[in-house]
């Protein structure tokens, strides 16, 4: 086997190498290592583990699918999207066939937004069907979702549909064969899907494949969120939570093997998310792992797709920590996961797929400071052979390394970041301080390598990610603090983070810029316009720099529900907008924008750079055509790096 693994890693990966070296002068050939896609994003091993299946994405940013036959070293079938349109997720339905739901690309910053079409196919990509969407043979233009995979039933799944362009917008569920889409009614369920809405929208199945719990918001409650379950399919729906947005809620993800008690993150009776059980008979919370800082995930055992137990909890603190409850049935998989981890210490390790008999795991092994691996693990054998890298050029590069940091706030707040430094060298370095996107409910994670960061170390900068109030992982009041102090809480917390750095001797405090993209690109102009004489140059990328655009300009406002989130964290009136306070400026700006971006439109940049030119404030510029909320282009990206350390590189000069 490891001599057919080794074959396969040649298939997969062709022959591509780079010699690095960090010198200063040469910057091209890092800059297009970063610049360049993974070559594979997920791979999944057929439920016999005679085929694996793995999605790409190709010069464009276009994502498509793979079918590889392991015994016979052979790529059965590509699958690609129409045009633009990329392979989402996809998952094995039986043996020999898959089911792939399609998505549009919206920016390399954002999340894919499903089309609605799903399509079945043979693993050598015959019998090809469109089950769903208007090309579909029944031509329903219905945006539809797979709720379930039915394991007992290999040849049929679990779908609702929804009428999206209607005010009333319900969910019909249904049975629906994957041989030919014909479907089956499953009855229509209590909540409805409203546009924007979709995070919220979980429908959760026994199983035998019956929904009885399910979660949404509605915009017109000011997106208050609803959990309702029942008990059977005859019985009425109840509901079991509810709660405005950003409070205390019972988030459920799945249904043990009792069909009674489901698994979730709860916020009732914690302030950070906690791993709980709620039983839909009794009514019953429990909690079963939390942190009082962190938020905590649960780590499931699974046979043949159907979660058993919950056989742990996992969570990020200064460090990756997992625990494991003593009182479980299976010790198999906690021996197991524990020693890949122990294996990979310091990485996110994690099962992505298995077959039926649970005899062979895919397992990703990855983390902030290294691209993401793909092993096969033969549990019998007790092997554990590398299928492939994902980046592989990236593998004899000398990886500048990230770490947590803790320091205190000015009021006593304990906040954390992500401190990255250039190879060999830890003392009165320049810095680039980077805040994060979104910005509430995300956070600069060591679970995901950011390229930003890796290459302006690897051009001699430490790089700062401070995750500042407003961040997710940190719990509900962590979170609502920053709700209307984009601008200074929010920003105070990023400063105090760069002032401990400076006291710690590690970064020079006269060469000092920031960047960031979205909310980052925000925060980039605002800590210049509320610190003139910390930072000597900023840039802001896809940025948000007119906080009344926002309420009129992008996708966001085009929805109830984005209205609701507007009104609910943006700060009122002008003296938070960095487009209004430009005359406090004292440093060089550099914009730089995605001319097609939907979430943070060009007027942004346009006003921005206006008002710099009405007061004659230096600034360079860059707009890119057919890129949208973040760049996708690797050769646009190499030119943005360029630039970006040129501009540094001047204005941080000794």
């Amino acid at each position: 086997m490891k001599a057919r693994l080794s074959l396969l890693k040649t298939i997969m990966l062709g022959s591509l190498a780079f010699s690095f070296s960090t010198n200063a002068e040469v910057k091209t050939p890092v800059l297009e290592a970063f610049a360049k896609h993974s070559q594979y994003l997920q791979i999944k091993i057929s439920p016999d583990g005679k085929y694996l299946a793995s999605t790409s994405r190709d010069d464009e940013g276009v994502v498509f699918l793979t079918v590889l036959d392991i015994e016979k070293q052979k790529v059965q079938s590509i699958t690609r999207g129409r045009g633009k349109e990329s392979v989402g997720s996809f998952n094995w339905l039986n043996d020999e066939r898959l089911l792939l739901s399609m998505v549009r690309e919206v920016g390399a910053l954002e999340q894919p937004v499903p089309t609605g079409e799903l399509l079945a196919m043979d693993a050598d990509g015959s019998d090809n069907v469109v089950l769903t969407g208007y090309r579909s043979k029944s031509g329903d233009t219905r945006y539809s979702q797979v709720v379930d995979f039915l394991p007992d039933d290999p040849d049929a799944i679990v779908v609702f549909s929804v009428q999206g362009s209607t005010k009333e917008p319900f969910l019909d569920l249904y049975k629906m064969k994957v041989s030919n889409g014909r479907k089956a009614s499953l009855g229509r369920m209590p909540l409805r899907m409203y546009k924007s809405t979709g995070d919220s929208l979980r429908i959760i199945t026994n199983s035998k494949g019956e929904a009885l719990a399910m979660t949404s918001s509605d915009p017109n409650e000011n997106n208050q969120v609803t959990l309702m379950v029942r008990s059977s399919v005859n019985d009425d729906w109840q509901v079991a939570f509810q709660a405005e947005s950003f409070d205390s809620f019972f988030n459920p993800l799945v249904f043990l093997a009792d069909d009674k008690t489901l698994v979730g993150l709860s916020t009732i009776e914690t302030d950070t998310d906690a791993v709980a059980t709620y039983n839909i008979d009794t009514k019953k919370h429990t909690v079963l792992a939390a942190h009082e800082m962190v938020d905590v995930e649960p780590i499931l055992h699974e046979v043949r797709g159907q979660v058993q137990e919950v056989i742990g909890a996992e969570y990020e603190y200064k460090d990756l920590s997992a625990t494991y409850f003593s009182e479980v049935k299976n010790t198999d998989e906690q021996r197991i996961l524990a020693s890949l981890r122990q294996a990979f210490k310091g990485s996110v390790v994690s099962i992505t797929s298995s077959t039926y008999d649970g005899s062979k795991m895919i397992v990703a092994v990855g983390g902030i400071n290294q691209p993401t691996a793909y092993y096969l693990f033969n549990k019998n054998k007790k092997q554990l052979a590398k299928l492939t890298d994902t980046r592989p050029w990236l593998n004899d590069f000398d990886m500048p390394q990230s770490k947590v940091v803790t320091y205190k706030a000015r009021d006593g707040q304990e906040i954390s970041g992500i401190l990255t430094l250039p190879v060999g060298v830890s003392k009165n370095l320049p810095l680039i301080m980077h805040p994060h996107g979104g910005p509430h409910g995300l956070k600069d994670t060591l679970t995901e390598m950011r390229s930003d960061a890796k290459v302006l170390a690897a051009h001699g900068y430490a790089v700062f990610q401070p995750n500042f109030r407003g961040s997710g992982g940190y719990g509900l009041e962590f979170l609502k603090a920053g709700f209307k102090s984009w601008g200074t809480l929010m920003i105070d917390d990023m400063t105090d983070g760069v002032n401990y750095l400076i006291e710690q001797g590690i970064v020079d405090q006269n060469r000092m810029c920031v960047y960031g993209a979205s909310y980052g690109g925000y925060a980039a102009l605002q800590s210049v316009i509320r610190e003139p004489d910390l930072y000597k140059c900023t840039v802001g990328f896809v940025g948000v720099y007119d906080l009344a655009l926002m309420k009129s300009a992008g996708d966001i406002p085009e929805s109830q529900s984005g209205i609701n989130y507007l009104n609910r964290v943006l700060p009122d009136g002008d003296s938070q907008s960095p487009v209004k306070n430009v005359d406090k400026i004292k440093v060089p700006v550099f914009i730089i924008q995605g001319e097609e971006d939907v979430r943070v439109p060009k007027e942004h940049a346009f006003a921005l750079r206006e008002e710099l030119e009405k007061r004659n404030k230096p600034y360079e510029w860059m707009m890119k055509s057919g890129e949208a909320h973040g760049f996708y282009k690797e050769e646009n990206n190499v030119e943005r790096w360029t630039a970006m350390i040129e501009f540094f590189d001047k204005h941080t000069a000794k």
